[in-house]
């Protein structure tokens, strides 16, 4: 039948593996969640872009609009003809109430004169108006009046074989705009027929007032983005460019750009009654000469957000790492200090086991002597050379167990000095002798007269190699041979004890320096031992700075290496010079 594992011990591992589970499933859900949340934020970053530039293309045509509906009366439409003098007022009013004074490049006023147009230009910087010809530029509006007022007399158009298309302007009339002055256009002549001529200053819209726009509605986020504006009609003529390098790529959000509110200038012309109700709130951006567009200057929104959303997967996981780092070094602990518990219950019955029989041959002695034996020397002889024996016993054990606390103790640390290594070994030959000839293991010596001292404690290493080479003759006695030689190793002295026994198990041979440890050949055989005699050897060979090591192949005995070492040699004192005249000292 087999038995099973105590409730306490699936309990320990039960726990473990639900904390387990549950960072795994905490993993799972958390990865889902950042990527739903990444989603989400890309959606509301490119949203609110979105909205922050039709925001501004309105502001700017709502700007372009309120400058141009300062040359129109409000509440109703115009009456009588306008003259050049009304003009340059009117634009002298305008240019002390507003703050973009420099807005107009030009103004112009276009009137009817029998079957012909004329043109008059103000100019600007002086505010006078004067009649002038059509610039070259404006030829595109100047054929769609004259095309307008052929209509209105009822002539033929000459119109060149061009037709007027839908869309945005050219690109040299993207600057200009022309207006009815009398309103939404009529088919009927007019005694007061006008048109309006506004050319932008493209210097000042690119320099000025686009980007205090910019600023305004980007706000923070400006330098985050790259800005082009490109003509509508022709996108490879670029207006505005925020970086050298080229936008490239799709945009993250784009709009329509610069032009007029004909729908707000119309109204504000409009008796109050007839007045159109207003637009919903983005009128005004679906139209323009140019094309807005913007991008993350990462790529774009998406390579920003998948960014996050790594940093916050790595964050994450990390967190999850260290939480199972730190189960595992529980669980690991936790293993090592039942494994401690176990031991430290093995020492203790060890030790109780190894102190109950010097103490009771002992008394069994003590209690005999107190009798009729008492009167016999030769008995009297025997059992007092029995209790020496056996308190000697018992007070190598009571050391073995104080050292072992000692060295465990944050205070203990030994002093080394050049030890001759032939002087460590004879005073561990000479306690180990009684052992050694009642085992009838035979010890070979092999300690060169020239080896160089080692750095150690003289005590405290003669005590190591006692304790190999009684372990040598308990374990290895089989063999009838241990071995004790030495020999030097580049800057250290490799000291060897070794047997010829049956030797040490593979799977014992990493446990055998553990404090505790005992092999199942020891407990078999019922061999007298605490398990602490390799743990205080290797704590002694580390704290003089060497290293120790067990060999061992099953059939063929075993081997503990010391590696110590070497002192430096003592430097030569200096002759003395001899007195004059006379001889050395």
């Amino acid at each position: 039948m087999v038995k099973s594992a105590p409730v306490w011990q699936r309990l320990s591992w039960t726990l473990p593996v639900l904390l387990i589970v549950l960072c795994a499933s905490l993993g799972v859900l958390q990865y889902r969640w950042i990527d739903e949340a990444s989603r989400a934020e890309r959606d509301r970053l490119r949203a609110g872009l979105q909205d922050s530039i039709t925001r501004l293309a309105i502001a700017v045509n709502a700007d372009i609009t309120a400058a141009v509906s300062a040359f129109f009366p409000s509440g109703r439409p115009p009456e009588d003809a306008l003259h050049p003098e009304q003009l340059r007022e009117m634009y002298a009013q305008w240019r002390e109430a507003t703050h973009h004074d420099e807005l107009f490049a030009a103004v112009g006023l276009v009137t009817v004169n029998g079957r012909s147009l004329e043109l008059s230009l103000l100019d600007p910087a002086s505010g006078e108006v004067r009649a002038s010809g059509w610039p070259p530029h404006w030829s595109g509006i100047r054929a769609r009046t004259e095309f307008r007022l052929a209509q209105w007399l009822g002539l033929p158009p000459d119109r060149d074989g061009k037709e007027f298309r839908p869309g945005p302007p050219p690109p040299e009339e993207a600057m200009v705009f022309e207006l009815a002055r009398f309103g939404r256009g009529s088919a009927e002549p007019r005694r007061n027929a006008a048109w309006l001529v506004f050319e932008l200053n493209e210097r000042y819209v690119r320099e000025s007032l686009i980007p205090e726009h910019l600023r305004r509605y980007l706000g923070q986020s400006l330098p985050d983005y790259m800005v082009e504006i490109s003509n509508r009609a022709d996108p490879s003529r670029i207006f505005y460019r925020s970086d050298p390098q080229a936008l490239g790529g799709k945009p993250d959000a784009e709009t329509a750009l610069l032009e007029i509110q004909y729908d707000r200038l119309f109204r504000r012309m409009s008796p109050p009654g007839l007045r159109e109700p207003p637009r919903a709130r983005n009128a005004g951006a679906e139209f323009g000469r140019l094309q807005l567009r913007v991008r993350h200057r990462a790529g774009s929104l998406d390579a920003v957000v998948e960014r996050t959303r790594l940093r916050n997967l790595a964050v994450t996981f990390s967190i999850l790492l260290l939480m199972g780092a730190a189960l595992a070094a529980i669980l690991i602990s936790t293993r090592r200090a039942q494994r401690l518990a176990s031991l430290q219950m093995d020492f203790v019955t060890g030790v109780s086991h190894e102190l109950r029989t010097p103490l009771t041959v002992i008394r069994t002695a003590a209690y005999n002597l107190r009798g009729k034996l008492a009167a016999n020397p030769a008995l009297v002889e025997k059992y007092g050379a029995l209790i020496q024996k056996e308190s000697e016993r018992l007070t190598e054990i009571v050391e073995q167990v104080l050292e072992f606390a000692r060295s465990r103790s944050a205070s203990h640390r030994l002093q080394t000095e050049p030890v001759a290594v032939h002087e460590a070994a004879g005073q561990a030959l000479a306690a180990c002798q009684p052992l050694i000839e009642a085992s009838g293991v035979q010890v070979e010596t092999d300690i060169p007269p020239d080896l160089p001292p080692v750095l150690a404690e003289p005590r405290t290493l003669a005590h190591c190699l006692q304790n190999l080479l009684s372990n040598a003759v308990k374990y290895g006695g089989e063999g009838g041979w241990a071995g004790l030689s030495a020999a030097v190793e580049g800057e250290f002295v490799e000291i060897c004890v070794a047997d010829r026994g049956p030797g040490i198990p593979p799977d014992e041979l990493p446990h055998v320096f553990e404090a505790f440890f005992r092999g199942r050949r020891a407990i078999d055989d019922q061999v007298h031992g605490a398990g602490l005699g390799l743990a205080l050897v290797k704590s002694a060979v580390e704290a003089f700075g060497g290293e120790v090591e067990a060999r061992s192949r099953p059939g063929r005995g075993a081997a503990f290496l010391l590696r110590l070492r070497a002192a430096a040699a003592p430097a030569a004192e200096p002759a003395q010079p001899a007195p004059a005249g006379g001889k050395p000292a």
